[in-house]
């Protein structure tokens, strides 16, 4: 049998989805999961745009521009501008998901052997991204204690090495849910300018912020148009994950007509999510101030209920829909694992990711996991429950 490639053969499996066919086993065997392992919102995406979707007047499903239509992009345009971001239609190409942006600005940016500095820890997808580009990620700690804040800009500057080409923030964070503030991209972005680095900004969650606080945009930095790529998604912001619609963003025309090249590669986002997408944009202001109020309510309903478990530890995040938690256990892929596999509270376990694989060393996530806080609160504090049942009778508890 012929072998598999090299990056086959250490493409690491998700730390989001690897436990799947464990919940499907237990699925089978009638048991109800409370999935909190995955960011898919429960809330009901705009219908406005779901109408435009269905109403939508074709007789062919063609192709259409590796950029993205351009009514589309214009409308993304107006998008920005509420955020304060002043964008052409010749700044954006429209992607598969915010993972294939990630994806091709990797691969636009980076030679083989170029690090990336990133903050720990970190969405789990950046590994596969990095290697499928042959670049190479280096984190900088953040902690638990101080709810994930960015690390001193020292620890930054320290990192840099002749090979280094890029810095990379997700913000609002994912796993984290902290939120970084104007001062912390403020302190990124001129590292990056100081050293010409490439400054990536995924900033899918912008719409989900907490306590008041303001979102901040790479892009509204200015004197570093050159050095900004910001990767965006609809996936979060209308609870349409299956639309696959990303964006990429830069005003430095030789990234973008570089990634034009990678864009006509594979011919064209999806011609059904664009039309969703783009009506999407017109979704009014209530939709968000209700989703916000709702996330806001799960948000502190779960790190309540997480802190009065005994030997459990988890900050209250700014923004998205996540949170890491640390718990009392030896071994977070064979806790998560069991909860599926070998737990059942009267019919019901809760699903939970590893975080593992959201490090660099596997052994810094090992008594920790990522929450989510994506479904009603009923169903939240009902899978919180499991988890506290489940951890007074874990064989490897360590308190």
């Amino acid at each position: 049998m012929p072998k598999i490639s090299e990056k086959g053969t250490i493409l690491p499996a998700s730390a989001i989805r690897k436990l799947v066919p464990f919940a499907d086993a237990a699925k089978e065997r009638g048991i109800k999961i409370y999935h909190l392992n995955i960011g898919q919102p429960d809330i009901l995406t705009p219908k406005g745009a779901l109408d435009t979707l269905r109403k939508a007047n074709m007789d062919i499903v063609a192709y259409t521009n590796s950029a993205g239509n351009l009514s589309y992009r214009k409308k993304l345009c107006e998008y920005y501008e509420r955020y304060n971001i002043h964008l052409t239609p010749e700044d954006i190409i429209v992607t598969c998901g915010g993972s294939e942006a990630l994806q091709i600005a990797f691969n636009v940016c980076l030679n083989k052997g170029d690090e990336i500095l990133i903050p720990e820890p970190y969405y789990t997808n950046y590994n596969s991204f990095a290697i499928l580009s042959d670049s190479i990620i280096k984190t900088i700690p953040s902690s638990i204690e101080d709810g994930f804040a960015l690390p001193p800009i020292e620890d930054f500057e320290k990192a840099i090495t002749p090979k280094t080409k890029a810095i990379m923030v997700c913000n609002p964070n994912n796993p984290t849910g902290y939120l970084y503030s104007k001062e912390e991209i403020m302190k990124l972005a001129s590292l990056a300018k100081k050293h010409d680095l490439y400054l990536f900004a995924d900033e899918v969650y912008r719409e989900f912020i907490y306590d008041g606080k303001k979102h901040f945009s790479v892009m509204e930095v200015e004197g570093l148009e050159d050095n900004v790529i910001l990767l965006d998604s609809v996936s979060k912001r209308y609870s349409a994950c299956g639309a696959r619609e990303g964006m990429l963003i830069s005003k430095n025309k030789e990234v973008m007509k570089s990634a034009m090249k990678m864009a006509q590669a594979r011919l064209c986002p999806p011609y059904f999510g664009q039309i969703f997408s783009e009506s999407a944009i017109d979704t009014p202001d209530e939709y968000f101030v209700e989703v916000n109020h709702e996330y806001d309510r799960r948000r502190k309903a779960l790190v309540e209920a997480i802190n009065k478990i005994p030997g459990c530890k988890c900050p209250m995040p700014t923004g998205a829909f996540y949170t890491v938690i640390q718990m009392p256990i030896d071994d977070s892929d064979k806790f998560c694992k069991w909860l599926l596999t070998d737990f059942n509270l009267n019919g019901e376990t809760v699903m939970l990711a590893p975080a593992t694989g959201f490090y660099s060393d596997p052994e810094k996530g090992r008594k920790q996991a990522r929450i989510t806080y994506c479904l009603k609160i009923e169903d939240l504090l009902a899978g919180i429950n499991c988890l506290k049942e489940a951890l007074k009778v874990y064989p490897g508890r360590t308190l």
